[in-house]
């Protein structure tokens, strides 16, 4: 039996809060979109207009196979990116966690280990045994990430699809399994020493 994609939902934590994303996300989302870097390894070009980013939001929006959320600094109450889950094809019971960006001022920081702390937390509560994250294989500040919050490299996915500059893309596949995550999840939030 195959797993249903999450629905969506309000994932609040200390730092960040992942809610639903919707077309009145885009101001924000376009305000902290303005940086070539963050668009390097994503599919899409960055937006140059608000427009831009509405299509884009929409597009996402409309998709039935994601469930997207904006995510709010909860400091500003401002979204400053977007994350979500993907369908995974192939696998019972697999939820993929992709398309995630953040601005480019909130990168190395407690971020994106608090988003993906709540992602992985509320699809291994809905019964997913399987959570897969990729990224393009030029992107290694991603891939160290992944690898950092416990995402085990199962392979690589070669030529996935073409980049906006007509190169190939390679993907690194990763997974945490359920079984494994309470394990990474406390190292991720013990406090540092």
């Amino acid at each position: 039996m195959t797993a249903k994609l999450p629905a969506p939902a309000v994932l609040d934590g200390r730092v960040v809060r992942l809610e639903p994303l919707t077309p009145a996300h885009v101001p924000d989302l376009f305000a902290v979109a303005q940086d070539p870097e963050i668009w390097l390894h994503r599919p899409e070009p960055m937006p140059e207009t608000e427009e831009d980013m509405r299509r884009l939001v929409n597009k996402l929006c409309g998709d039935p196979h994601t469930t997207q959320f904006a995510v709010i600094f909860k400091e500003t109450g401002r979204a400053i990116g977007s994350t979500g889950y993907w369908e995974v094809s192939g696998f019972d019971e697999s939820v993929e966690i992709g398309s995630t960006w953040y601005g480019s001022a909130y990168w190395r920081t407690a971020v994106n280990t608090e988003c993906k702390v709540l992602l992985l937390d509320h699809a291994f509560s809905l019964g997913f045994v399987r959570v897969v994250l990729k990224t393009d294989i030029r992107n290694l500040r991603s891939q160290a990430a992944i690898e950092r919050i416990g995402g085990v490299r199962e392979g690589v996915l070669r030529r996935q699809y073409l980049r906006r500059d007509g190169t190939w893309r390679d993907s690194p596949y990763y997974s945490i399994l359920d079984d494994e995550w309470p394990a990474h999840r406390a190292r991720l939030l013990a406090p540092r020493q």
